[in-house]
């Protein structure tokens, strides 16, 4: 699969629907759903909801994050919302805040 990369001047404020891996470097506000991987990357900004199979988490994320595979804040990684996966993991160092819900 191809992975589509927004960069680190980029912002987007809207939805984005897809089937293919996304790496976020820019800002991202509004909605993200996908079939495959988001990878939200350290300069990485997303103030959305999100619905994929895996978020891999680098940067920051507010918002509610749905994700049918896993879910993994990094040790440099800040999320403020609640997960729903049914794999959680949340490296040494890294900020959480919100509810967890494993029951997929």
């Amino acid at each position: 699969m191809a992975n589509t990369i927004i960069g680190s001047s980029i912002v987007i404020d809207g939805e984005i629907l897809g089937e293919e891996d996304l790496t976020i470097q820019g800002t991202v506000k509004g909605k993200v759903t996908l079939k495959e991987n988001l990878y939200v990357e350290n300069s990485g900004v997303v103030e959305a909801d999100i619905e994929t199979q895996t978020v891999t988490i680098s940067g920051q994320v507010t918002g509610n994050i749905a994700a049918s595979d896993k879910v993994e804040i990094k040790s440099d990684g800040r999320m403020v919302g609640d997960i729903r996966a049914p794999r959680i993991l949340i490296a040494d160092g890294a900020v959480f805040k919100g509810s967890v819900d494993m029951d997929v």
